[in-house]
C-alpha cells in the first residue's frame, strides 16, 4: 500500500507518517496477536507445541518475519513466523486444524472491527460537540489531528482487512488451505501437501507481481464498507 500511495504521485507526508505508524501497530501488536490466536487454539485443542516452543506469547519478538512485515509496510499484507502445530496431538485433526487455522484471520477481523468502533466514536464525538454540521465536517475533512486520527484508524481497518482476507486463500501455507482441508478428502490433501513447496513458490511469485492484490482488492473494500458500516451502527451513524 505504501507503494501504491507514492505511486499515485499526490503524496501527503503526513498520510505517509500515518500509515507506517499503523503499520508498525499491526507488525508489533496485531500480527502477534494473530499467531498468539492460532496457538492458544491449538493449545486448548491439545496441542502444546506453541506453548513448548516459546510461541504462546504476544512479544513480537517470538513471532516476526522481517520478510512478511516489510509487505504489510510496502503492499499492505503480508505474514509472520507460521506457530508450530502438530495435528497428531488433535483429537478430530482435519476439524482442529481447521479450527485453529480460523482463529488467525478472525483475530484480523476482530481488530478492524475494534479500529472501526473507535473511528466511529471520534466521529461521534466530533459531531456532537461541533457547534452545525459545517463546523463538523470541517473538523472531520481538513488535515489537522482529528482528521490523522480518523486516517489512522481507517488505515488499520485496510490493514486486518487485506490480512484476513489474504490469509483466507486456500493456498498453502495460508490459514484458508487449512481450512479448506477440512472438507477435502485424505488423497487430495495428500497430492496438495505433496506439491506444496512448489503451490507456495508460485503463489509468493503471483504475491509480487501484484496479480493477488489486483483479486483481492474488490473482496477487501467491500468487507471495509461492511465492517465500517457495522461499527456505525452504535454510533447512529449508518
Amino acid at each position: 500500500m505504501l507503494i501504491s500511495m507514492i505511486q499515485s504521485g499526490n503524496v501527503n507526508i503526513f498520510s505517509v507518517i500515518v500509515y507506517i505508524i499503523s503499520s508498525l501497530m499491526v507488525i508489533f501488536l496485531v500480527m502477534p496477536l494473530h499467531e498468539w490466536a492460532h496457538g492458544f487454539v491449538a493449545y486448548k485443542l491439545g496441542d502444546n507445541t506453541a506453548k513448548y516452543q516459546g510461541r504462546l506469547t504476544l512479544n513480537p519478538l517470538a513471532h516476526i518475519d522481517y520478510m512478511g512485515a516489510a509487505m504489510i509496510l510496502l503492499i499492505g499484507f503480508g505474514w509472520a513466523k507460521p506457530v508450530p502445530v502438530d495435528s497428531r496431538y488433535f483429537k478430530k485433526p482435519k476439524r482442529d486444524l481447521a479450527l485453529t487455522a480460523l482463529a488467525g484471520p478472525v483475530s484480523n477481523l476482530l481488530a478492524a472491527i475494534a479500529a472501526g468502533l473507535l473511528m466511529n466514536l471520534i466521529i461521534f464525538i466530533v459531531a456532537k460537540t461541533s457547534s452545525s454540521m459545517m463546523d463538523a465536517y470541517n473538523t472531520l475533512n481538513n488535515p489537522g489531528f482529528v482528521y490523522y486520527c480518523i486516517l489512522f484508524f481507517q488505515y488499520l481497518m485496510i490493514i486486518n482487512v487485506s490480512l484476513a482476507v489474504f490469509n483466507f486463500i486456500p493456498i498453502p501455507p495460508l490459514d484458508g488451505s487449512k481450512i479448506l482441508m477440512a472438507f477435502l478428502p485424505d488423497k487430495w490433501i495428500y497430492t496438495i501437501n505433496q506439491y506444496q513447496m512448489y503451490i507456495s513458490m508460485a503463489f509468493f511469485v503471483l504475491v509480487m507481481m501484484g496479480a493477488v492484490g489486483n483479486i483481492l482488492s474488490p473482496v477487501q473494500w467491500w468487507l471495509y464498507d461492511k465492517i465500517d458500516w457495522l461499527t456505525a451502527l452504535p454510533f447512529g451513524l449508518a
